[in-house]
This record gives C-alpha cells, structure tokens and sequence, in this order.
C-alpha cells in the first residue's frame, strides 16, 4: 500500500567526487568527506533499491577519477543486480576523460542499461598502462648512495633508488599487472555494448574517440546534455518521479527500520572493520596519506566483537598498501584470537590490500577480493641512504663519538659496516620467514608453493584467486554473505552490520579509563614525523632521508593510477 501512495523514485549516485570507505576517523575528515557518498551506504542502498516498488530508475553520473577501478567493479555488481530486478538504469556523462583516460568510469558506465555522454566529451578508453620513476643517476649526482635489503627480486619499492630502469622480474610483474586488468576490462566492455573483443580493442587503440565517433562505434546510446537526460527519465518514469541520491534513500530507509524495530528483536549482527590507509602502530589516523590504520584501532575494534554477544562474525574491509610490520603482526593476532573464539572473520578487499594489507588478511576465515584488488606483495625492504658526499660537497663535516659497535649503524652519514650488513639481513630474512610461514598456515598452502607466489611479487585479484592467495572474487555484500554463512546464520536473516569500534563524541573527548576503553582506540592526528616513527621505528631517519613511504617496511612497492 505504501508503495502505491508514494511518488515513484528515481535514485540518483554521483561518483563524480569520489566515494569514501571508511567512517571518518576525526573532525577534519568528517568535514572534507562530507559531501561523497559512503561505499556502505550505496551497496546497501542499492541491495535494498533492488526489492523496493518505489524504486522504478537509478541514473549514475560518472566521469572524473576519483574512483578506483575496484570500486568500479564493486559497484557494477549492485548495479547489475538492480538492473536484473526490472528497474531502469542510465549512466550519463560529461566526458569520459578530458584530454586523460577515462577506463574506470567508462567500465562503471557499461554496467547500467543506457549510455549518454554531453555533446561535448570523449571517451578515454585508452587502455591500461603503469609507468614508474627511476632516480639513480639523480641521487648519484647529488652524492647519495642508497644502502637497502630487499626480500626478494619484486619487492621492487627499492628499486626506484637502486636501479635506472626495469629490473626483469620488475617488467614481469609490471606487464603481468597490466594485462589482467587489460583482460578484465574489455571482455566486460565487449559483453556489455554487444561488440567483439577484437573490435573492442581497435577502438582502444583509436581512443581518446570524440563523441560522435564514441556513438558510431557502439559504445554510447546518445548524445544529450543533462537536462536531456533527465527529462527522458520523467518521460518514462512519470511526472510525479522524485528524485534521491542513494545514500540518502539508505539512511532515511534505515531510520524508519530502526523505529520499527526495537533492539531485543534485532539480535544478531556483523562486525565490519576498516583498515584503509597505511598501517601503523598506536591509533587509527588522518595521515599526509590520507587515513591511516591504527594497530591500537583495529585491534580494539576486534576485541569489541570478540565480546558482543550480538557480534556472530567480523568482516574487515582491507584497503591499505601495508605498512609495518609490528603494527600488521599485532593485527594479525587478533584477526587469530576472534577466530579461536568463535568469531568467523570475513576479509573484504578494496583497491589495495598488499603487502603489510595482506598480512592482516591472510589468517582470515576467507578472503574475498575484486577483479583489480592489488594483493600479495609478500614480502619486505629496508636499509638507509649515506648523504656523507653530498654533505660534503656542501660544505657539511660531521664527527662522532659513539660506545657500541653498531651504535651509528643508522646514521645516513656513514656505510654500513659487515657485520651492520648482517644485522639487517638478518632483520629482513625474519621478517620474511615469519611472513611467508603465516601465509602457508593461513591458507593452507605448501611452504614451497608460498615462496614461488611471494618474493615480494604483487598480483591482481584475479591473479591471486587463480593461485589461492584469496578465496572468491566479490564485493563488501559478498563478504557480509560468506560471513553470515560461516556463523551459521540464514542467508536470508536480518543482520545489523555493525562498524566497530563504536563511540559516543564525548568518549572521544574524555580520557580513556584503560587500554579495553574503546574511548582510547579512536582515531589520533599525528604528525608525518610521528607517523614514519612508529611505522619504522629505529629507520625512521634513514626513511626520511630517503624519501620512502612513511608507513613502513611492509609497503606495496610503486604509486600506480589506473584509471
């Protein structure tokens, strides 16, 4: 009854802007997010648009590059489900690329039904491609010379400084990379517009195509502005069509659930977790980086669950390139402790879930990734620059006085010594150890069969499924599914999904009565100097002065763009 009273819907999802991950850590974040959409609210949105009679359209505008092409792809999946309940969905845009490529909002556009682009724009679909820097020669002028271990041949990060070029088991992994996400692309491209693959790719090799030569090939259905747009979806949907963005339409949709239902009737719930950005000791963070993921955080998160009765499994949602390796280990223990107490844990992977991302991934129950998710880089660095050249040349000297042998062995204005050399090989060959007997126990793997899949080597997420680094390919809902499941819980069943660690404003004010206060995990603001420090702990100067990641020894190696 109340879906024939009410005006049908039209929902709206701008991605133009970009979409955020994570709840926001800290005011600062909370006010630069503001206005893009929450990935959780739009998947459970759109899951719930799916079933609603309200709902008779969804119109996405696409266009930019501020999303990933695993959000892209995470995103397609709610769309097509949408789309095969018999609503009516429509991608317009104002380009595709604006003298840039355009690949991930394209690929997000063929999910829905129709294509429109503005008169004006072009596609940009170019295809994928990764180019890297290389300062050798630079450092060498300057009188820098880079002292650094790596484990092993693809833990390529430290190449940048020691190579001028391509490695071979660099351009290996580089090429790989790039024609798996090649190969999911157009296939999807080629399904959706009803084109071969062939000519598909002819077309990449023509683009940036202009827009009348995008409507010739197939590839759009029109050629209209937005007022066009829209006006054909009130042709079609009626006068009377009001329209929603979808975050708001899940919100308001929840509230009234909530007021329906009282809390002794929605007992079971599932935890979800965020660990996006950088992984650090100490708390969850707003970073130079972006967000950073706090060991304390994360941790506290998980021991809330372990505790809450109503908690019947976790999924942590995993979009980190890594970090370090003490912050990813104590993680990992508590991904370990929920397990042994009854809690079955879920991985969700976004965009990145590499090296020190991995690690906290890896003792999970299951693992679910997307298509283009960068996983595995299994695998560490460390070492210093020595300045000692370049300071002189400046006119800088430097003297010492020092009691222990390796008490300098930090210091950027000298090598390291033989027996420094062993310390830190030493070092590196634990960390690996410790890194590749946890993969093999995790997921069940042959020591041996770890190693060929490691050696710091980074795979896509199809990659990695192909070779039993993650168990499905899939999104958030996926992972919510396979979680209910392995608690034993209805697939049908109404579970609250639950962001932990949860606080109330004036928790996060006061100060916290012990290390279980969850008051006491919330999110810090630190310093670029505080971040490098507990990330890398005593080569906190050396990665300073060399200008690597402040986030740690267990970091995806490169800053690729694929978009």
């Amino acid at each position: 009854m109340k879906g024939r009273l009410t005006p049908p819907l039209v929902l709206e999802l701008d991605v133009t802007e970009g979409l955020v991950e994570a709840p926001p850590h800290d005011p600062i974040t909370a006010a630069l997010s503001q206005r893009k959409p929450r990935m959780r609210d739009v998947l459970r949105g759109l899951q719930r648009a799916a079933s609603d009679r309200r709902v008779h359209a969804l119109v996405v505008k696409v266009g930019g590059t501020k999303i990933s092409l695993a959000q892209a792809q995470e995103l397609s999946i709610a769309i097509k489900k949408i789309r095969a309940a018999g609503k009516h969905t429509v991608a317009w845009a104002e380009t595709f690329g604006e003298f840039g490529a355009g690949n991930v909002p394209y690929l997000l556009a063929v999910a829905c039904e129709q294509i429109y682009l503005q008169p004006s724009g072009d596609v940009g679909l170019t295809g994928i491609g990764i180019e890297e820097p290389f300062i050798h020669d630079a450092l060498d002028k300057a009188g820098v010379t880079p002292e650094i271990g790596q484990r092993h041949e693809y833990k390529t990060a430290a190449n940048t400084y020691l190579q001028r070029g391509y490695t071979d088991a660099h351009k290996e992994m580089s090429e790989r990379i790039v024609t798996s996400l090649s190969d999911q692309i157009v296939p999807v491209v080629a399904a959706a517009r009803g084109l071969s693959q062939t000519h598909v790719r002819e077309l990449v090799d023509r683009a940036p195509l202009l827009a009348t030569e995008a409507l010739d090939a197939g590839l759009v259905d029109g050629l209209a502005y937005r007022d066009e747009v829209y006006g054909g979806l009130r042709r079609r949907v009626g006068p009377e069509a009001r329209l929603q963005y979808v975050s708001r339409y899940h919100r308001a949709a929840t509230q009234a659930m909530t007021r329906q239902l009282s809390a002794p009737r929605h007992k079971d719930a599932v935890a979800l977790i965020h660990a996006t950005g950088p992984i650090q000791l100490g708390r969850s963070s707003r970073t130079p980086f972006g967000s950073g993921t706090g060991s304390d955080t994360v941790s506290s998160a998980f021991r809330a669950a372990i505790k809450d009765q109503r908690v019947k499994a976790i999924v942590l949602r995993v979009d980190s390139p890594g970090g370090s390796y003490v912050a990813s280990d104590a993680i990992w223990r508590h991904v370990d402790l929920a397990r042994r107490r009854g809690k079955p844990v879920v991985v969700s992977m976004g965009r990145l879930a590499a090296s020190g991302g991995y690690f906290i991934s890896m003792n999970a129950d299951a693992i679910v990734a997307l298509p283009s998710t960068l996983t595995g880089s299994i695998g560490v660095l460390g070492g210093k620059v020595v300045t000692s050249e370049l300071m002189s040349k400046i006119g800088f000297t430097h003297d010492s006085a020092a009691v222990g042998r390796h008490a300098l062995m930090f210091s950027s204005t000298r090598s390291y010594s033989d027996t420094e050399w062993e310390r830190l090989n030493l070092s590196l060959d634990r960390i690996y150890a410790d890194f590749t007997t946890k993969v093999a126990a995790g997921r069940g793997l042959e020591l041996d069969m770890v190693e060929a899949l490691a050696r710091g080597r980074v795979w896509t997420g199809a990659d990695a499924h192909e070779r039993g680094l993650v168990d499905e390919l899939g999104g958030l809902e996926r992972a919510v599914e396979l979680a209910k499941h392995r608690a034993g819980l209805p697939a049908d069943a109404e579970v609250e999904l639950r962001e932990l660690p949860r606080s109330t404003p004036l928790e996060r004010l006061r100060p916290p009565k012990s290390s279980e206060d969850t008051g006491g995990a919330e999110a810090a603001m630190p310093s670029l100097d505080s971040l490098r420090l507990s990330a890398w702990g005593r080569f906190a100067p050396i990665a300073a002065a060399l200008g690597l990641p402040a986030a740690g020894p267990l970091m995806l190696p490169g800053a690729w763009q694929i978009r």
